[in-house]
């Protein structure tokens, strides 16, 4: 067990590292699908547009259910650090039941509403009918991918992210074979399915991961999978801090679900290039959210045995590291910025757009890195009204003002760029001072 006054480089990336791979895994399988179908040979812009149109609406629903398991994390890390695991032993059990019912309902309700759905994203004509057959199999793994990153947020509680990164390239490792296969056939054997074989390929790599992270949950953690009632006390915390994170998680998508419903007004090669630029942001997110999750996992603990001066500590080198990170994702892509805009597509039109904007997306990697350590540390000190409260005001206050600001004077994916910065801005700029005011006098 990880000691508290220990917060080296080595102990902090013994957490990290893992953490990182299996945060990357989710947006590597979108990447992998928007790459493959970006090279298709038949519609490939229509295609590639329609699968960055499904793919985030997928991710919003996804990261709004999936709150529950940074609350998971966080009431697990807290109980750990005042050693009294055994008093919560039935609470993982039931939370992950409520997040399979919800996400199975959720499913059969988007199902029938989907392709008034997607035409509020301005998706028409092919684009539309692609966008629709695709998050019609994808979807299915709703309820997978729901209960795999409960059991996460059950590990990272443990402060473990070994086993989650096991179950993540598993999952990586099989969706990107299984888009080679059922993406472009098997001449004899399988057909050749398009858009729709992206989608079987993610569901059955979901499929794959969902039992994997079963077996480890009951082999692995001192709890079990049986639900018994009445719910635990802890259950109303857990489900409040859950609903607060919701509704920031919501606030978050109706930044991105603007994003994407105004590049597609600009027109189908407008949204092909927000879509890559998109998918490489939320490549790097997730990629330096790797430090945030320490911050998640150790903050909670500290915050069980009450440890402050620690908690200080824990925040100055969680942000030196994940300032290295994005400091060096960002040279990579100057190094080799043309070549990967052509790993998605080659259509010149779309390639051009990308290039006009992608020096944005990398310019922000410092500040992201800044916002996504303090929402990491906010989400293991249970602060949800803290992070609810900081992303509205970031997303009504700053984002939507700067999309329309940009909009009216026809920036277009520039001013969709410009509005992230400034989203970002608010996000990492807000929780830094709220921290300091907590905790500085404290360490």
């Amino acid at each position: 067990m990880l000691k508290t006054s220990n917060i080296s480089f080595k102990s902090i990336n013994k957490l990290a590292i893992p953490a990182i791979i299996s945060g990357i895994a989710e947006p590597l399988l979108s990447i992998t699908d928007t790459a493959i179908v970006g090279n298709l040979t038949l519609n490939p812009t229509e295609a590639l547009a329609a699968v960055g149109i499904a793919g985030s609406f997928i991710s919003a629903i996804i990261w709004i259910l999936a709150q529950t398991r940074s609350a998971i994390s966080a009431i697990i890390a807290l109980y750990l650090g005042g050693n009294k695991l055994e008093d919560i032993k039935k609470l993982p059990a039931q939370i992950i039941g409520i997040n399979l019912i919800l996400s199975a309902i959720i499913y059969a309700i988007t199902i029938f509403f989907i392709e008034a759905v997607f035409k509020l994203y301005n998706a028409q004509g092919l684009v539309l009918d692609y966008a629709i057959s695709y998050y019609k199999i994808r979807a299915i793994g709703l309820p997978l991918t729901l209960f795999t990153f409960s059991v996460f947020g059950v590990f990272r509680g443990l402060q473990n992210t070994y086993w989650p990164m096991v179950i993540s390239i598993t999952g990586a490792i099989l969706n990107v074979a299984l888009d080679f296969i059922l993406i472009f056939g098997i001449d004899g054997f399988i057909p050749a399915m398009h858009v729709e074989g992206a989608a079987w390929a993610s569901v059955i790599a979901q499929a794959a991961m969902a039992l994997f992270a079963l077996l480890l949950f009951l082999r692995k953690t001192p709890f079990n999978f049986r639900i018994s009632l009445p719910f635990h006390f802890e259950i109303k915390r857990l489900l409040s801090l859950s609903f607060n994170l919701i509704i920031r998680a919501v606030a978050l998508n109706i930044a991105l679900y603007l994003a994407n419903a105004y590049a597609t007004k600009y027109g189908t090669h407008y949204i092909a290039a927000q879509t890559i630029a998109f998918q490489i942001w939320l490549f790097f997110a997730f990629f330096i959210d790797g430090y945030a999750s320490v911050g998640n996992i150790m903050s909670g603990k500290l915050l069980g045995e009450k440890n402050p001066k620690t908690i200080w500590n824990l925040s100055k080198q969680l942000t030196k590291y994940s300032l290295y990170v994005a400091l060096i994702l960002g040279l990579f892509c100057v190094l080799f910025y043309v070549p990967i805009g052509k790993i998605f597509t080659n259509e010149t039109e779309v390639l051009q757009l990308f290039y006009s904007v992608f020096w944005i997306v990398l310019l922000m990697q410092p500040i992201n890195a800044i916002a996504f350590v303090f929402d990491g540390i906010f989400k293991g000190l249970a602060e949800a009204v803290t992070l609810r409260n900081t992303l509205l005001i970031a997303t009504f206050l700053g984002f939507i003002p700067a999309l329309l600001i940009a909009d009216y004077f026809g920036l277009k994916l520039y001013g969709i760029w410009i509005a992230f910065t400034i989203w970002m801005i608010l996000r990492g700029g807000i929780l830094v001072v709220l921290f300091r005011k907590r905790f500085l006098l404290k360490a």
